[in-house]
């Protein structure tokens, strides 16, 4: 099989792009590498010394044989040079890492909100009009977020993209319906997440274009088995207040000997999924594509697990014997949800879902304590906040988190963090 890669120097395109390539499939790379200018432009490289793509590439070449060709091109504006590659490549399938991911980075000003929407919206509409105007039968598979759906369950649990309703007609009966599921997006990352997810049915529709959207929980980890075969080929890992995802930065706080920071209550239920299967859904997800358009667009929930943020703390203080501290939430969200999430497409085709355990987590630390050097310890707390007249971020005593905000006139919030260590994970 034939595949474009669209992000492939990213934290899951990389690793994925490894991954196809090494199971036979030919893999062609697109990149702007604008995530290695956001390094810059925070003053945070990644934790592990990444190399250029150009690098990464050739070392790839001399450890397997195989070639990965590599285009350097915007998607959000380079759409003649786009439609030009697919004719030539001829791919069977496009992945669609492209995008700007971080909703935090959304959310630090307006210029990063309105250049979030820009790529994202943009990059998606470039790769969409060039598959009507190739002509080819293409299929795209689109990595997309849990954040889509938000974070509450009116529903009880939340379904794989659609729910099936009925609508009263005007005789009153009630006739069945199926919808995406409301959308409900805490930041302009998921925003822009929840467009693309209405971009897909109208192409679908209307040019009956086969697509998978992957609602993708946070990624944890960092390497593969292939990214491991070589120093050379090592994935990238985010820790900082914009990037890093909860767990890596626990886990670096930890090695670090620094409290492990929850952000308000630590009631938030999140939904998680380490790198190496994103990679092996990516795969499964191309492996079995909508067999005609008129399926519409295939939706699967990509994640594996699911933890409260405070449990998520209390497992890790458990492992590495670090405290836990309490921030005021920068964010503004619910101090408490419960997440029950459908991943039964990806079981039902064969997933063995790689979950949260101490084996793996001490080989993440592994990654952390040989690169801690590199840390950027002033980074690790949150610079972004949700709503300017939020207060500034202040350490709470351990096992109760009380957030104060004037402007809202919040009242106290007494929190006990043993009450909120339960054994009942929200996958089902």
């Amino acid at each position: 099989m034939r595949v474009i890669v669209a992000g492939g120097d990213g934290f899951c395109g990389w690793p994925t792009a490894l991954h196809l390539s090494r199971r036979g499939y030919h893999v062609v790379l697109v990149d702007n590498l604008y995530r290695r200018k956001i390094d810059q432009e925070l003053g945070v490289p990644s934790l592990t010394p990444i190399l250029s793509i150009e690098e990464r590439l050739k070392a790839w070449e001399e450890l397997t044989g195989k070639v990965i060709p590599f285009y350097n091109m915007d998607l959000s504006t380079d759409y003649d040079e786009f439609v030009e590659l697919i004719k030539r490549e001829k791919p069977d399938a496009i992945v669609d890492f492209a995008k700007i991911r971080s909703a935090p980075y959304s959310m630090k000003t307006s210029k990063h909100k309105i250049e979030t929407v820009r790529n994202n919206l943009g990059s998606a509409q470039v790769i969409l009009a060039a598959i009507v105007d190739s002509g080819m039968d293409i299929h795209l598979v689109h990595l997309g977020t849990m954040g889509v759906y938000g974070y509450a369950c009116p529903a009880g649990v939340i379904p794989e993209g659609y729910l099936d309703i009925f609508v009263k007609s005007p005789t009153d009966e009630l006739l069945p319906w199926k919808i995406l599921y409301p959308a409900s997006p805490g930041s302009v990352y998921h925003l822009t997440k929840c467009q693309e997810a209405l971009m897909f049915q109208f192409y679908n529709k209307c040019h009956k274009i086969r697509i998978t959207d992957l609602h993708q929980g946070i990624v944890w980890g960092t390497n593969t088995a292939e990214t491991t075969m070589d120093e050379r080929l090592i994935n990238r890992f985010d820790y900082d207040g914009d990037y890093g995802t909860v767990l890596n930065r626990f886990l670096v706080q930890a090695a670090l000997d620094i409290d492990l920071t929850v952000y308000g209550t630590g009631g938030q239920k999140r939904a998680f999924i380490h790198v190496q299967d994103t990679a092996r859904c990516i795969e499964i997800a191309l492996q079995d594509p909508p067999k005609s358009p008129e399926e519409g667009v295939k939706i699967f929930n990509q994640v594996t697990e699911a933890y409260e943020v405070a449990e998520l703390a209390e497992l890790i203080s458990r492992f590495t014997g670090a405290s836990i501290a309490y921030l005021s939430n920068p964010r503004v969200e619910a101090a408490q949800n419960d997440l029950v999430v459908i991943n039964q497409q990806f079981l039902d085709r064969g997933l063995k879902p790689i979950t949260l355990e101490e084996g793996l987590m001490e080989e993440v630390l592994s990654v952390v304590k040989k690169y801690k050097e590199r840390v950027v310890t002033s980074a690790i707390p949150p610079s972004t906040k949700w709503r300017k007249e939020l207060p500034e971020p202040v350490k709470l005593t351990e096992k109760k988190a009380e957030i104060v905000d004037k402007d809202l006139h919040l009242t106290e919030l007494k929190h006990n963090h043993e009450t909120l260590i339960s054994n009942k994970h929200a996958v089902c």
